[in-house]
């Protein structure tokens, strides 16, 4: 049975907990917020239960996950370690060289970084061969796919072991070949996100509009049909024709829109305060994460047929 320990509670931490003991490993959890670690327990049973509607079975038996109060005894006699900490490079390596102190020469340290590239967080660990980026998508318990990516110093064993180990927990493994910013699956994603925004604040259409412009079109697709396979299906010849004219129009700001800075300056940063680009009740919010919830579970069984 191997021994995982997760450092970070937050957005991921508990789907991702649930996911790692439902695959039949020993689990402990960790959080420097009293908070994050007392409402742990509940959004792990609620994970569960959409684990349960995807009919994953249930490896872990009895062992239910440990939720601990101190960062030493998560990570005691651990084979795998995974940083879930708030995604500032200072903040990862410092916990990063903490729990280095703590561990065993053979433990495998994992960030769940969306972004930041391994060989910058390898830097300050004694063994830099056993780090290594295990990306979750969100919601981890739901969305199947995670990235395994190597450091400049990520040993080829390490990466072995964790591409077997994340078949191990009926996921996709997918291999990243380069450790370049945001990986593969973000950086597609906020190329998406930068024309997106783009649009909106330009005008060209609203939020609501663009948000079922692109689920009921490219996203339908892309659902089925990947990007690679996609250009075969409408005929490179296409593709030419229209990026011939079309790339040199799109997006390319290399900071971020006015529209997403003045909604951060003001605190309004989507769900979780209320409001973003749309406005939520408190009522709101739960219904939509249960009816999305809802809706990946139905998507993905039937992508799995």
């Amino acid at each position: 049975m191997i021994r995982t320990a997760v450092i970070g509670l937050g957005t991921m931490g508990t789907g991702m907990v649930a996911t790692l003991a439902r695959a039949g490993m020993a689990v402990s959890a960790y959080d420097v917020s009293a908070d994050q670690r007392a409402n742990a327990l509940p959004a792990i049973s609620a994970a569960n239960q959409v684990l349960n509607a995807l009919g994953m079975p249930d490896k872990g038996g009895d062992v239910a996950p440990r939720i601990v109060d101190s960062l030493a005894d998560c990570v005691a006699d651990a084979d795998l370690v995974i940083e879930n900490v708030p995604e500032k490079l200072d903040l990862k390596v410092e916990v990063l060289h903490q729990i280095d102190a703590l561990v065993s020469g053979s433990c495998v340290l994992a960030s769940d970084t969306s972004g930041i590239p391994i060989t910058k967080l390898q830097a300050d660990v004694s063994a830099p061969g056993r780090v290594i980026g295990m990306h979750w998508s969100n919601p981890p318990h739901i969305i199947p796919i995670i990235e395994v990516v190597a450091g400049a110093q990520t040993s080829p064993e390490t990466v072995s072991w964790m591409v077997e180990t994340v078949t191990g927990l009926n996921m996709l493994p997918v291999l990243v070949k380069k450790d370049v910013p945001g990986f593969v699956e973000n950086r597609i994603l906020y190329a998406i996100m930068r024309e997106a925004v783009d649009l909106v604040e330009k005008g060209v259409i609203d939020a609501e509009s663009l948000d079922t412009c692109v689920s009921w079109g490219i996203g339908y697709k892309l659902a089925v049909v990947g990007p690679m396979a996609l250009l075969d299906m409408a005929g490179l010849d296409i593709y030419q024709a229209v990026g011939s004219y079309l790339n040199e129009d799109l997006c390319a700001r290399k900071d971020v829109s006015a529209l997403i800075a003045e909604k951060t300056g003001r605190g309004d940063l989507g769900m979780k305060t209320g409001g973003g680009m749309f406005d939520y009740t408190p009522e709101q919010v739960g219904e939509l994460r249960a009816a999305r919830a809802k809706k990946l579970v139905a998507v993905r069984r039937a992508l799995e047929t």
